[in-house]
């Protein structure tokens, strides 16, 4: 069946359109929190306590993520998309009270921090439902779909909030009235899972069935690393994610750092428009990606793919040396590219490797390496990186970790990497 004809399948676009809603409200969110600590004349924030913001809003629930990822294959999916949408605006809105009432940055990552935890529980629970709307045979093809909207949707969150700030102001009274539209978004997401039928989305054989969430809960974390080891191509696959979020992880902060301090040559190249530049460079990266990967695994495999991705991760790296617009902007371009395809090969093996029961714990488990991995990336950068932010030392490190991630994945059994053949698990899925 062709992957046109699948885009009407039943609840495929209303997923798609949950999707899209709940990438605006992270992307205005997390654009608004962001004008309001590093750009705000209130608040000054040095590299130390950057990193510091980075574990607060996403440590606590890379800790926490795989247990809750039990949840996702012990309760209606539906539901948690529904009032984990709800319980997001509410933060928000918390949030944005904190900022206004001018206190310290501490508190209002603390806040924040609920509502990076339900984005996350949000985006597990859409991965993990994915395949009741999208047959397995073009399972790659819709990932992409939906991850090249969803890193849109991001992009124009952002520009919401660039607006909202211009009209509001970038004091806190102004960076608080701004991040409320993160609240709009997400309930509106909310509403829109509310139209699904009741476990239309997951889970088929609730994990734990007959015993309580809470024990479902208690069991999510070896559950979900047991399901990692016991499907070497999503073990593999999530090796090279982690390899590619430790680099941006350093990447991050140096970019955040090297745009507050040094001239790239460009007159518009400065500040909240030099963020936003690289910000669109490297959703430009993942859209190219969203085209190529599909393509890319079904002529060439998984392994092939990903090992490619890590290579032009490495050249991306050496790109930040000149210190140029230019190369700025094409290095973030190809870590979004480089990201995007080791993500997006990495979905398709939990969704068509890992049975539905443990589904959401595994993507949870991603969650939690994807973050984890980040922070640690982002305190460790900290700790060394000069004032001014460019460090030749972290870019050869980069550089190195992404050909060592390369070599791995090519040198692992290509029958291991690239796991089933997904016409056999749809074909398995409807005896079932």
């Amino acid at each position: 069946m062709s992957f046109w004809s699948q885009v009407k399948s039943p609840g495929l676009l209303r997923l798609l359109g949950v999707r899209v809603l709940s990438q605006l409200s992270d992307g205005a969110f997390q654009a608004a929190l962001a004008f309001s600590i590093l750009f705000n004349p209130d608040r000054h924030t040095d590299p130390i306590a950057i990193a510091a913001g980075f574990a607060v809003l996403l440590l606590p629930y890379s800790v926490l993520g795989p247990f809750a990822g039990a949840l996702l294959d012990h309760w209606d999916r539906r539901r948690v998309l529904v009032w984990v949408n709800v319980l997001r605006a509410i933060a928000v809105v918390l949030v944005a009270i904190t900022m206004s009432a001018n206190v310290p940055d501490t508190a209002v990552l603390l806040a924040a921090l609920v509502v990076t935890g339900c984005s996350r529980f949000v985006a597990s629970g859409l991965s993990a439902g994915l395949p009741h709307v999208a047959p397995a045979s073009v399972i790659i093809e819709m990932n992409a779909v939906f991850t090249t909207l969803g890193a849109a949707m991001l992009a124009a969150g952002a520009a919401v909030s660039t607006v909202l700030r211009a009209v509001f102001g970038a004091d806190n009274a102004g960076s608080g009235a701004t991040l409320l539209s993160g609240a709009v978004f997400a309930l509106c997401s909310g509403l829109l899972a509310a139209t699904f039928a009741p476990k239309r989305l997951g889970p088929d054989r609730p994990d734990g069935a007959g015993h309580s969430a809470l024990y479902s809960m208690g069991r999510g974390l070896a559950h979900g690393i047991r399901a990692v080891a016991d499907h070497p191509s999503v073990a593999v696959v999530l090796g090279a994610i982690g390899v590619h979020r430790i680099i941006f992880g350093m990447n991050t902060l140096m970019f955040l750092l090297i745009v507050r301090n040094f001239d790239l040559g460009w007159p518009l190249f400065t500040n909240v428009r030099a963020m936003a530049a690289i910000g669109a460079a490297v959703a430009l990266g993942a859209l190219i990606a969203a085209v190529s990967t599909p393509w890319s695994v079904h002529h060439f495999g998984r392994r092939r793919t990903i090992a490619c991705a890590l290579v032009v991760g490495a050249l991306a790296e050496a790109l930040i040396g000149p210190l140029q617009a230019a190369t700025v902007l094409l290095s973030a371009g190809l870590l979004g590219l480089a990201g995007q395809t080791v993500k997006l090969c990495g979905d398709v093996a939990m969704q068509c490797d890992v049975p539905d029961s443990y589904r959401g714990q595994v993507f949870a488990v991603q969650d939690a390496l994807f973050n984890s991995a980040f922070v640690a990336a982002a305190f460790v950068a900290a700790l060394v990186i000069p004032a001014n932010g460019f460090s030749v030392g972290l870019i050869a490190v980069g550089t190195l970790l992404y050909v060592l991630g390369a070599a791995f994945v090519w040198r692992s059994n290509p029958a291991v990497v690239e796991g089933p053949d997904p016409a056999a698990v749809e074909r398995e899925q409807h005896l079932v």
